[in-house]
């Protein structure tokens, strides 16, 4: 039966506690265990009855708690103490950025992302990719950077996760109940709520505008399932990575156009436009075909003006992970941007493919984001590299190094992620500064003060709620399964608070190796069940629900761990989520990560691991082969690698070398670093690597510091470059376009016709050397192109590796359109055989890099 009305219910407080409804609504609450304590104190059962969801507790808590805790003195001081640290929090008053830069009226950047984690009870995320989403608006709102998030509601968001008997993975769906959620519907003056159109082959499909407040940071979150659109359109926003290719290129429409139209709905114009990821790169055309609607300018033009606003960032190496549509797929859906755009078929399908002139090539949501993005990233500095390879082909005859995609590496939210009881020591041994500039390497320094035998009881105390924790979630799976009665009580049993513990938790792809550990199991099965020195792991997880070789992973893990020789030693976790994340890096001795390199970008659990003095045992993959090569050479290792970052042809092999050398690590040196203990029984050498752990990671592998990096290298710099674009009735970007297209015209009569150097065989270590080329420019001029000596050590195959460029100055014009080019003083500082060549490549002072796609010349 359909209702003729809805209206909500919401909360009835007492006067004297209404601004437990601010705390409610403000997502601040979850990275803040004052305010968590808070909640906790008023009805803990509450609190984990409604999923961690203080909205839904405070709608569902009986009166009489309401009246109990109004006439607690004690509760309402607590509350008071809350409220002035969350008012003072709030002002902005004295956050980074303002110190920094000054206040600033407008949003400087609006950050898309397909998925947002911020919390258990917000499903709106499937793992690390929305994780540090979630985490990047947390430390955008801590530093006071104005950013605003954009996304969208899923009315089933990611499933949940259970096992069957035989171990396979199944998914259920469940719908998130917006009005029980820290979600206010944006609404009109006259109280309708505030909806914005997205043309999907020819119709309108309309959004309503939810807004998650994230500490200072709104994030403003899209929804379909709305009485005023068709019923097959209310399943655009129903599950996160859910149906097939056409609900895919809807949502992302979605994301990237309609997100777009919601901010200037809601009356922002943010300077600057920050892609996570490829799914919302739709948002550079509607960027484009706003320009050209609103400011007279060309196709040419906008695109100009629009990309100098453009940060973007991908985030996996592995091809399957990026989008790609048919070409009939994305004429269907995107005809209405030939004809406002003023553009072709071919020139819109090139937008998104590798080589334009290809007809065949898919169109890529990945391609399209870095051709039109002034600003491109990968998520750790080994990911840059592959990011380089992975896309040379946008960029031919560049060297790889040099392809114009650079790095930020990803860091965590500390606050998100560290136990109280390490916070608590933080502040004792640390000061308050760690909280608010966690990176500042002279506060982490600090960690050695830290007394062996104060973190050693806190982490043993985290290691015993781990396992407590293990064995409740066990028993409820056991139970949800209809296990024998018998094999449900023995849950209570299973793990040791005292003994050496793994922690594995992720996303179960097959390159993640999940299963490495089992390659020898009768060897792990010693390992596991050594009555000196025992060690049990702890896995959890989700492979994607099309995924079936991950969830063959699962599979093989679940059957090892119910074989009745190991079941006390090795348990998996159902439904991997944000609270079983924290029990697993806060309690955790070890955390393994074994990925097949180079196929994890970053990786982001490990860091909250670290954060709480967990030590990494990974291969050198993501970010661990960063903080490793920086952590070589302390005096005291910061956790372990397995191997050196060999890559080997046959996958298989690699698996077979890798296995090895993880069980010879765990038997040879972790384990007995473990239980090696003196009189006072403190392991003090683990201790001692837990604390080099702390001082030496923690600076630099944390969101603040990510934040800050993206702030300063590439939102003030695109929103200033930006600005100058649009001066003047965009007077910059019109003549941009016009030198892009005589560049582009002229630049097949370009080529260096001779090259000579002195002297010429042989140049002494630091000795200086001369180079002059003659190149014919044609139309051009020396003013519109940069002449570069490019050097370097040349390899066994004779190619110029790894080389350096030279710049080169126009120094005779020698008619007919030739001129002379000198480079001089070059030296060389090692010996060896170097080679040399000449290069000429497009310049502007407008460009942000003068490599364009297609337009490099070399002798």
């Amino acid at each position: 039966m359909k209702p003729v009305r809805t209206f909500n219910v919401v909360p009835s407080l007492p006067s004297s506690l209404e601004r437990l409804r601010d705390l409610a609504y403000n997502l601040r609450w979850s990275w803040d265990h004052g305010t968590i304590a808070l909640f906790r104190r008023l009805d803990s059962e509450q609190w984990e009855t409604s999923g961690h969801n203080p909205v839904r507790m405070l709608g569902t808590i009986d009166q009489s708690r309401l009246d109990t805790a109004e006439s607690d003195d004690g509760f309402r001081s607590h509350l008071d103490g809350v409220l002035r640290y969350f008012d003072a929090y709030m002002s902005k008053e004295k956050s980074w950025f303002r110190r920094e830069f000054g206040a600033s009226p407008e949003p400087l950047v609006a950050y898309f992302s397909a998925e947002f984690g911020l919390t258990e009870c917000l499903s709106i995320f499937a793992g690390g990719l929305g994780l540090l989403a979630g985490e990047h608006l947390k430390s955008a709102s801590d530093l006071g950077v104005p950013l605003v998030g954009v996304g969208l509601l899923y009315q089933q968001g990611y499933f949940s996760q259970y096992l069957n008997d035989a171990g396979w993975q199944q998914e259920a769906y469940r719908d998130n109940d917006f009005s029980n959620l820290p979600l206010l519907l944006e609404r009109r003056p006259d109280g309708s709520p505030l909806v914005v159109p997205v043309t999907l082959l020819g119709r309108a499909v309309w959004a309503q505008i939810w807004r998650a407040q994230v500490g200072r940071v709104n994030l403003y979150l899209l929804d379909t399932n709305i009485p005023a659109n068709a019923r097959e359109d209310w399943d655009i926003t129903d599950q996160l990575y859910g149906g097939d290719l056409e609900m895919r290129i809807k949502q992302e429409m979605l994301l990237g156009i309609g997100g777009y139209r919601a901010l200037e709905a809601l009356g922002l114009s943010p300077a600057v436009y920050h892609m996570n990821e490829g799914h919302s790169a739709f948002l550079a055309l509607e960027h484009i075909r706003r320009l050209v609607q609103t400011q007279n300018l060309s196709f040419a033009q906008a695109r100009e003006a629009a990309s100098a606003s453009l940060v973007f960032t991908t985030h996996t190496p592995v091809p399957a992970g990026h989008d790609y549509f048919p070409p009939d797929l994305i004429e269907r859906y995107l005809a209405d941007y030939e004809r406002d755009l003023g553009i072709d078929r071919w020139t819109l399908l090139g937008l998104g493919r590798q080589n334009p002139f290809d007809d065949r090539e898919y169109f890529c949501m990945t391609v399209l984001a870095l051709r039109m993005a002034a600003y491109s990233n990968g998520v750790s500095r080994l990911h840059g590299q592959v990011s380089r390879q992975m896309w040379q082909s946008i960029w031919p005859r560049v060297p790889h190094h040099e392809i114009p995609i650079g790095h930020v590496t990803n860091g965590v939210h500390f606050r998100s992620w560290i136990s109280r009881e390490m916070d608590q020591i933080y502040d004792r041994y640390l000061g308050p500064r760690w909280k608010e500039e966690p990176a500042d390497e002279r506060v982490w320094r600090q960690a050695e003060h830290i007394p062996a035998e104060e973190l050693w009881r806190t982490h043993e105390i985290r290691r015993a709620r781990l396992v407590s924790f293990a064995r409740q979630r066990l028993r409820a799976q056991l139970e949800r399964r209809g296990a024998p009665q018998a094999e449900i009580e023995q849950a209570d049993e299973v793990l040791n608070n005292r003994a050496l513990t793994i922690g594995f938790a992720r996303r179960f792809a097959t390159y993640k190796r999940a299963s490495l550990l089992l390659r020898d199991p009768e060897r792990l099965a010693r390992i596991l069940n050594d009555p000196e020195k025992p060690v049990q792991i702890i896995f959890s997880g989700k492979a994607h629900p099309k995924d079936n070789p991950g969830k063959e992973v699962i599979r093989q893990i679940v059957a090892f761990c119910r074989q009745h020789h190991v079941r006390h030693r090795m348990v998996f976790l159902e439904d991997y989520d944000m609270a079983v994340a924290r029990y697993l890096v806060q309690g955790a001795d070890v955390w393994l990560n074994t990925p097949r390199r180079p196929l994890e970008a970053s990786g982001t659990s490990g860091m909250k691991a670290a954060a709480n003095g967990v030590l990494n045992l990974s291969t050198l993959d993501g970010w661990w082969d960063e903080a490793w090569t920086e952590a070589e050479g302390k005096a005291v290792p910061v956790g372990w690698a397995i191997g050196r970052g060999e890559v080997y042809d046959n996958p298989d092999y690699q698996d077979e070398v890798e296995a090895e050398a993880l069980y010879d690590l765990l038997e040879r040196d972790i384990i007995p670093t473990f239980y090696r203990r003196g009189p006072d029984e403190l392991p003090r050498e683990w201790i001692a690597r837990m604390k080099s752990s702390i001082a030496t990671l923690c600076h630099f592998f944390n969101t603040h510091r990510m934040v800050r990096e993206y702030t300063e290298r590439f939102y003030l710099t695109a929103a200033d470059r930006s600005r100058k674009l649009a001066e003047d009735d965009f007077a910059r970007a019109r003549a941009l376009a016009a030198w892009k297209a005589r560049v582009q015209e002229a630049w097949p009569q370009v080529r260096v016709e001779s090259v000579e150097a002195e002297p010429k065989n042989e140049v002494p270590v630091r000795g200086r050397m001369c180079a002059s080329a003659q190149v014919q420019l044609g139309s051009l001029t020396p003013d519109d192109v940069t002449v570069q000596l490019y050097l370097g050590r040349v390899n066994a195959d004779g190619e110029i590796v790894e080389g350096r460029a030279e710049p080169m100055r126009a120094v005779e014009d020698l008619g007919e359109r030739r001129y002379r080019f000198l480079a001089e003083g070059v030296t060389c500082h090692e010996s060896g055989l170097f080679g040399y060549t000449v290069r000429v490549l497009p310049h502007h002072p407008d460009l942000v890099t003068d490599f364009w796609p297609g337009l490099i010349t070399w002798a």
